[in-house]
């Protein structure tokens, strides 16, 4: 008899919770300081590799921040975002977005790079980043 199909769901589940706390306006899409407004469709079309024209950064798949990104933004769960990149990864046709610890090594990485985009949330942004899209 195994357990970890339990404690998987329970792990799932304090996830789903802890995400849905992030209060809506907590979460922003940020890049270099000379970036402009975008719209969640272009914010949704990176994320999910449609588009290539930037370079999309992402938090742990542990982070709340990331479930609510995703849920939000994409409308899809961390399941189904695997299941896209792994499809674009095998085809060959895109790699996912490059995994970085926290908001401060994002900021730094997007203030090196102006194809860099990434999220964070809101009490995170400095001079360093520009909001491009609140995502609520």
């Amino acid at each position: 008899m195994s357990i970890s199909f339990p404690l998987r769901a329970s792990s799932a589940i304090l996830a789903l919770t802890i995400a849905s706390r992030v209060i809506a306006g907590d979460i922003v899409v940020v890049m270099g300081p000379s970036a402009t407004a975008m719209t969640r469709d272009q914010i949704a079309n990176i994320y999910l590799g449609r588009s290539t024209v930037l370079k999309p950064v992402d938090l742990p798949e542990s982070s709340a921040v990331r479930a609510a990104f995703y849920k939000k933004v994409t409308n899809r769960d961390a399941d189904q975002i695997k299941t896209v990149w792994s499809r674009l990864t095998f085809t060959g046709q895109g790699q996912p977005p490059k995994v970085l610890p926290d908001a401060a090594a994002i900021k730094k990485v997007l203030a090196a790079d102006p194809k860099a985009i990434g999220y964070i949330e809101k009490s995170e942004v400095d001079a360093t980043v520009k909001i491009v899209l609140t995502v609520d």
